[in-house]
């Protein structure tokens, strides 16, 4: 039961602390609406997601009234295109993208993910259509999200697709002047239940339709560190538990009351700590906390390493549906104190690579120059998925090379896309490694069973 004193705490933590959740996200399958003709299949498409989505944003709305918790966002997302629609006598999966969009617009949602591929062992023909189409997709839409899976810890690292997503991200930003990579991620490792964008689809292995549910807390964590200053370890992590615990009860509620009112099954409650650019909602903010001069000065790693660890086990202790990421989110552009340490200097790549064995996903909404290489971007992809790979682990590349601009300079995405200073990257060549191809074979731990 939940008493008095947590009710008040839970208020406090809205309206002081930035606690909210930051999306509901309802996955459905699009995987029986592949059809040969393509006006047909998206007619399908559009029927399927306008009919099942069309009580999502409403509910939303009447549940943040009546129980007075900010939801952010209203997202969908979809089997992945490149499945879905592999059947279709196109070679423009652009079309697709489209009919999302016009999907996503007539029933209000923030956005739609789902135009993605999973190649992380080879290409079927409907992958090859699916990637080739992204810059196209990205810039005749405005809500669709766009994620490439290229390796796995089974599968290994397909190197062919780590230099293609290079070339298309390259493309992307020439022709959406960067904005569009802003909804591009390539993934190893990526899960089907992640309610949260650009990397949300809907995996073959999930239900029909379902809800779930993503909380973001760093305020309420920031404000819980406060109160222990100068203690030891066990007692910060003590600390994190406990609130993430609090956090998470809040999106069991929203999430069970969402899913009964809809009447879709409850998936589950990603608790990821995702920062925007307001003051006081930081994960940079958090780590500081603990003792550090700058996020990205030596102890980082370290300090992201026990918040990561001690939000899962404060989670799982309030739900049997933690899924998803369920961490922390170190997205560059979307953390004021992030903002911060890249723009003195106190941040870098390499830092921000070093801090994605630890935590939830990768290298986030990274800005570069315009002028970075397709090669360098797709090495950088590279050694982002080789975390993953050998540590079994998701780890992602949301990087945004900016025409026309370099470091030192700013680029402003607007809303909780934030602002991001221009870092600055290697500038020793890749391409002869890239230009290698194949795959890179699975570790010998994919062997475990």
């Amino acid at each position: 039961m939940i008493n008095a004193s947590e009710i008040l705490e839970t208020i406090n933590m809205i309206n002081q602390q930035h606690l909210d959740i930051r999306t509901i996200t309802m996955g459905i399958s699009i995987r029986d609406c592949g059809d040969p003709d393509v006006k047909r299949c998206c007619n399908k498409i559009y029927d399927k997601i306008t009919k099942k989505a069309r009580d999502l944003v409403r509910t939303g709305e009447n549940i943040e009234r009546e129980f007075g918790i900010p939801i952010v966002n209203k997202r969908i997302s979809v089997t992945p295109v490149a499945i879905a629609c592999e059947c279709c006598d196109t070679e423009d999966y652009a079309l697709f993208a489209q009919t999302l969009d016009k999907a996503a617009q007539e029933v209000g949602v923030n956005f739609i993910g789902g135009c993605s591929a999973l190649v992380q062992k080879g290409y079927t023909t409907g992958d090859r259509r699916l990637i080739a189409s992204i810059p196209e997709a990205l810039r005749t839409t405005e809500r669709v999200c766009s994620s490439v899976n290229v390796a796995s810890t089974r599968a290994g690292i397909n190197m062919d697709a780590v230099a293609q997503m290079g070339r298309i991200i390259k493309e992307t930003a020439d022709i959406t002047g960067g904005m569009g990579c802003a909804k591009l991620v390539v993934f190893a490792n990526a899960v089907e239940d992640n309610p949260f964008m650009a990397g949300a689809f809907h995996g073959v292995g999930e239900p029909e339709c379902v809800i779930n549910v993503g909380v973001s807390g760093p305020g309420v964590v920031h404000s819980a560190l406060k109160r222990c200053k100068g203690e030891p370890f066990h007692v910060v992590a003590e600390t994190i538990k406990k609130t993430a615990f609090r956090i998470t009860r809040m999106g069991e509620l929203v999430a069970q009351e969402a899913s009964r009112r809809l009447g879709v099954p409850f998936g589950i409650v990603d608790l990821s700590l995702a920062p925007t650019p307001a003051v006081g909602d930081s994960v940079a903010d958090i780590l500081e906390e603990m003792g550090l001069e700058s996020v990205g000065a030596p102890g980082t790693t370290a300090a992201l390493a026990l918040l990561n660890d001690a939000v899962k086990k404060g989670g799982v202790m309030a739900s049997s549906n933690v899924g998803g990421l369920s961490g922390a989110f170190i997205p560059v552009s979307e953390d004021a104190g992030m903002i911060r340490a890249a723009s003195s200097g106190a941040l870098t790549i390499e830092k921000l690579e070093a801090m994605t064995c630890v935590c939830s996903v990768g290298l986030d909404m990274i800005a570069v120059p315009g002028d970075t290489s397709a090669a360098t971007i797709s090495a950088i992809i590279a050694d982002e998925s080789a975390i993953g790979m050998i540590n079994t682990k998701t780890t992602a590349v949301r990087i945004i090379p900016v025409p026309g601009m370099d470091v030192g300079d700013r680029v402003d995405f607007g809303g909780l896309l934030g602002t991001a200073p221009i870092m600055p990257v290697n500038r020793y060549s890749a391409e002869d490694f890239i230009a290698r191809g194949g795959r890179i074979p699975a570790p010998l731990n994919s062997l475990k069973n």
